[in-house]
């Protein structure tokens, strides 16, 4: 078949997949059949708290008691305490969370583990020290949490397997940050305030290699965050009375736990989230 256009003739059997529309004058619009592209899957990860869980508890009961109905294909990783380390931060370590068998376990059920090395203060005589920790969980899927970025540096060199994640303590709450930060780390963990911050979470572009946080403790509204320096130091020496909070020193805003809506930063682009697990009678979450 043919068709005249401006003077000249088409074969429509040689033009590719068009669509042909009359217009006025009986001329011809000719646009192009888009075919139907396939919807990309997103697969949501968590990465989720295992803070304050008993080790005498297996990780298969903490899981039933407490993210029921978080489909395991779902969870990357649980981050916690495994035995004493020096280079621990965020939390106060008391005692190991993730034991031995819950790390075996974890592996067989294809859940990474997640280690909080987010002490402010690292020395490479402290870190020659760790080194036989750091082998212990030395393969690809885990994931070290840190702050001090010599650290992390040391860590890429002698360890390249693990995935190096920047800490929520490190404050990254801007685009230029943002960049900065992974220059040396894989996946960057933004501030709980930037989820409220829709033109930074808009202009990242690899978001897919961001952490966001699915719910919010008390440092979600809290204007100094005194406490992860002091725990840096009590973690170092182990004594829990050097622990010091901003509560009775600044007034904020408290509201608890707070639950943000995970189908708008989905919808951001977004997909890698941390899941805090709630403290009862707490202002705050494990």
């Amino acid at each position: 078949m043919l068709i005249g256009i401006d003077g000249l003739s088409y074969d429509l059997n040689l033009l590719p997949s068009v669509q042909y529309l009359p217009s006025p004058g009986n001329m011809w619009l000719i646009l192009p059949v888009r075919s139907p592209q396939p919807k990309k899957e997103v697969i949501v990860q968590y990465t989720v708290s295992a803070r304050g869980k008993p080790s005498a508890v297996p990780i298969q009961q903490f899981i039933r008691s407490n993210y029921e109905q978080l489909p395991l294909e779902q969870i990357d990783s649980f981050f916690g305490f495994t035995e004493a380390c020096s280079l621990y931060g965020g939390r106060f370590f008391a005692a190991t969370e993730l034991s031995r068998y819950d790390v075996r376990s974890l592996y067989r059920m294809n859940i990474n583990v997640r280690l909080p090395l987010t002490n402010h203060y690292a020395t490479a005589d402290e870190y020659e020290e760790n080194l036989a920790y750091l082998e212990k969980y030395h393969r690809p899927g885990n994931s070290l949490i840190i702050t001090n970025d010599e650290l992390a540096g040391w860590i890429r060199q002698d360890f390249p397997d693990y995935r190096l994640e920047a800490s929520v303590i490190k404050n990254i709450n801007t685009l230029k940050k943002v960049d900065e930060a992974f220059r040396i780390y894989d996946t960057v963990i933004l501030p709980m305030t930037a989820n409220d911050d829709e033109a930074l979470l808009r202009a990242i572009d690899n978001k897919e290699n961001i952490t966001l946080f699915a719910n919010a403790g008390c440092a979600y509204t809290c204007p100094s965050k005194i406490c992860y320096p002091s725990i840096s130091k009590a973690n170092k020496v182990g004594d829990a009375s050097l622990f010091t909070c901003s509560q009775k020193l600044k007034e904020r805003n408290t509201i608890g736990m707070h639950d943000f809506d995970l189908a708008y930063l989905l919808g951001l682009g977004f997909q890698r989230f941390k899941l805090l697990r709630p403290r009862r009678g707490n202002q705050t979450g494990y």
